[in-house]
């Protein structure tokens, strides 16, 4: 079910939404900045997003759903890649000045202007599969580590492991349709620590605390990413006696997983106990965010999730979109963990990483 009510202000931000609060991460202009020209910052975003129309096209040619899809995909083509056009000529064109929001946003607009509701439904559904049959050797694999803080450790590094299947890179969408992703291989694969940001330590020893009483998860890519990576890591929550809210999409967005698929997934997972492989999942609550794009405004959030979250001693922001090129520096009135792994090159460079590298910035806040 859509969402349909007012949006409304994440209530755990501490900034004053009106005054300090800024969803996007990378400054793509400053005000001292000409308004008519635009800024290197822009004009590098504005290519990462073309490049990335090819692969969106492909995706829309072979949407079954759409009468005509061929045509319409190429007419999306042509439509987005002359609004990124506009911008490069005139940055206050189309709404802008462009910045990460805003372009994803006018994707999106086009593409379901022109009858396209879900173009990665189906490569959505198969990696959902896939990644299912592979939950129960992954948490077995998990559990049999004793160690509480290796096996947080464990947890965490399946995360950003299932954080690279991600179709909104151009880079990562033209490996997946060449190789596909394996889970464990890309576990074994995640650049060695330190990381760009890496408060792991601080947060393992938060973690043995075992005093959250409720998690909000704002989560990020369907398949191995929420299944093999987020869950694995909700479960340990629940296990720990921790309430956990998964917030996910409203409407689809590139390969995010939404709001109606995750409640089909975590059915799937349940046995007829209401456990998850052993633990119970009557303190996991599914909401649905309000939001329809793979980065996030905490600004606009849906009021159940709001209502939800109120009472929450833990806020995670999971994904590049979500809590790297959005939300990286907000404020939370209580612990808060960005984390995601860095698929852009400019957002690598942007926090003096590597492309690939992981990003887990956890914030305490002294009860």
């Amino acid at each position: 079910m859509e969402s349909s009510s007012e949006l409304i202000p994440f209530p755990l931000l501490t900034t004053p939404i009106e005054s300090n609060y800024r969803a996007c991460t990378i400054p793509y202009r400053f005000p001292s900045d000409n308004p008519r020209k635009p800024t290197p910052t822009e004009l590098a975003w504005i290519d990462v997003f073309l490049n990335s129309v090819p692969s969106f096209r492909k995706r829309a040619e072979s949407d079954t759903t759409v009468p005509d899809a061929h045509t319409r995909a190429e007419k999306f083509a042509q439509r987005y890649t002359e609004i990124l056009e506009d911008f490069k000529k005139d940055p206050e064109s189309h709404g802008g000045p462009p910045d990460g929001i805003l372009l994803c946003r006018l994707r999106e607009q086009v593409l379901r202007e022109l009858g396209f509701r879900d173009i990665f439904k189906k490569v959505k559904d198969e990696e959902n599969a896939k990644a299912i049959s592979l939950f129960g050797d992954v948490v077995l694999l998990n559990d049999a580590i004793e160690d509480d803080g290796k096996r947080v450790e464990n947890l965490v590094r399946g995360v950003f492991a299932g954080n690279i299947f991600d179709l909104g890179s151009a880079q990562l969408a033209e490996i997946f349709a060449r190789d596909g992703m394996s889970f464990l291989a890309s576990c074994q694969n995640i650049v060695p620590r330190p990381w760009v940001i890496d408060d792991l330590d601080t947060f393992k020893l938060r973690w043995s605390k075992k005093s959250w009483k409720k998690a909000v998860i704002f989560v990020d890519n369907s398949g191995a990413d929420i299944i093999l990576g987020i869950l694995p890591f909700a479960r340990e929550l629940l296990r720990c006696g921790t309430q956990v809210v998964l917030a996910a999409n409203d409407l689809p967005s590139i390969n995010d997983v939404t709001y109606p698929e995750l409640i089909e997934i975590i059915a799937k997972l349940k046995d007829e106990n209401g456990q998850i492989m052993g633990v119970d999942a009557s303190n996991l609550l599914i909401a649905n965010s309000g939001n329809d794009l793979p980065v996030i405004d905490l600004s606009r959030v849906s009021q159940e999730l709001a209502y939800l979250a109120s009472d929450a001693d833990l806020v995670v922001v999971e994904g590049m979109g979500r809590g790297i090129e959005t939300n990286l520096y907000a404020q939370f009135k209580c612990d808060s963990l960005k984390i995601g792994m860095v698929k852009h090159l400019e957002v690598a460079q942007f926090l003096g990483g590597r492309l690939y590298d992981c990003v887990f910035k956890f914030n305490e806040v002294s009860s």
